[in-house]
């Protein structure tokens, strides 16, 4: 049995074809013409909730393209991107074309707050990881307080690399890579002031 690439999900076609699709080429076929005044990153990082949406919490490999469209709808919908549906077409069999993306009030590539992960690392001096963590948190919850539209963490593969002490990419990078996203998530949905705030992590 061929195994499903990790950023892949099987798609049932309205003529009940399943196919093997990546989540972000799939993202931007139904974003349609908006994919091009909407930023990368908020794309990128949409596919990845709906991969995570279906593979983690509900364990499935294979959807229908319109259970796809209303994930990436609530995504998005995070994103300050308001979305409808077609009515002329049921949810479970909708084509691409039925989804119509478009922007909601103000712009949903604003961001109101940016923290350099690499800076993050460099002000936790000898404290190695743990400093860094618990500092990662205390900036999260104090840039919460001001109620951004966007918290964005940048740097992440350079502060990966800064804090492992690697000048390449290894796998144990990939892996520490992975526990600051996790960490940054759960802490993000652990407070109080997240709700209506997109966080992104680049």
């Amino acid at each position: 049995m061929i195994r499903l690439r990790d950023d892949c999900l099987i798609v049932e076609q309205p003529s009940g074809q399943m196919i093997p699709c990546a989540v972000e080429q799939v993202t931007i076929e139904l974003m349609g013409e908006t994919v091009g005044i909407m930023d990368p990153e908020i794309i990128r990082h949409a596919a990845a909730g709906v991969l995570h949406f279906f593979k983690v919490e509900l364990k499935k490999e294979s959807v229908t393209l319109g259970e796809f469209a209303e994930a990436l709808a609530r995504v998005l919908r995070g994103f300050g991107v308001g979305v409808e549906c077609s009515p002329e077409y049921p949810t479970t069999v909708a084509p691409a074309h039925a989804v119509v993306f478009e922007l909601a009030a103000g712009d949903a590539g604003s961001v109101d707050a940016v923290v350099d992960l690499r800076e993050v690392v460099t002000a936790s001096g000898s404290e190695y990881e743990l400093g860094f963590f618990l500092r990662l948190r205390g900036i999260l919850a104090r840039s919460l307080r001001e109620s951004p539209r966007t918290v964005r963490f940048v740097g992440l593969r350079g502060c990966v690399k800064q804090l492992m002490g690697r000048r390449r990419w290894c796998h144990q990078c990939r892996l520490m890579e992975e526990q600051i996203v996790g960490f940054l998530r759960e802490s993000f949905r652990a407070e109080d002031r997240s709700q209506g705030i997109c966080l992104l992590v680049r």
